[in-house]
């Protein structure tokens, strides 16, 4: 029996969600399985991946064939990587405390990695909304600086009327003198 390592589609339309699965390789996709190994979610961002590490790596030795996306994700969770230095201590190359160390420390300067991209990211994340406030922030100032020209405006509008009511009200009335005419008399 051909096993393969692939990915079974859950989730709903345009917002998938995957379970990393071995299983036969005549078993239709979201079919029939023999293990389930973890799960892979690519909408997070970085792409959250969870892995039973030690069931991955025992069906890679055995021979199980992952597809090129499972391969992709075993290769980043360095299980391609423990076989190699699995191999190694067979061989007599290195002991398998050294393994581990040399293990150890790749997945440190990985996790190293991982938390600069998150951190470059929040920081770029943080510009765009600082970005956004201050030009939001202009547009706000040009408003108010509109508002303002406006009542100002306004007010110089009320107090021309005013001086001008007042410059009326001061000025000599001239009082017309009406001459009775005279009553004709016919």
């Amino acid at each position: 029996m051909a096993t393969k390592i692939r990915l079974q589609r859950h989730g709903r339309k345009g917002y998938a969600f995957y379970r990393i699965v071995v299983a036969d390789s005549r078993a239709p996709r979201d079919g029939r399985f023999i293990e389930r190994i973890g799960t892979y979610n690519p909408n997070t961002n970085p792409s959250t991946i969870d892995l039973k590490f030690d069931r991955a790596l025992y069906w890679v030795e055995v021979g199980a064939q992952p597809t090129e996306t499972v391969h992709s994700i075993l290769s980043h969770q360095g299980v391609y990587l423990m076989k190699h230095l699995k191999g190694g201590v067979k061989k007599g190359a290195f002991d398998e405390a050294t393994a581990q160390t040399r293990f150890d420390a790749w997945k440190a300067d990985r996790q190293r990695g991982i938390e600069m991209a998150k951190a470059k990211e929040a920081q770029a994340k943080k510009a765009a909304q600082d970005a956004e406030l201050a030009q939001e922030r202009q547009i706000n100032e040009d408003i108010a600086k509109k508002v303002a020209e406006k009542k100002a405006a306004q007010a110089a509008a009320k107090a021309a009327a005013e001086a001008e009511l007042l410059a009326q009200a001061s000025a000599p009335q001239e009082e017309a003198t009406v001459s009775d005419p005279a009553p004709a008399e016919a």
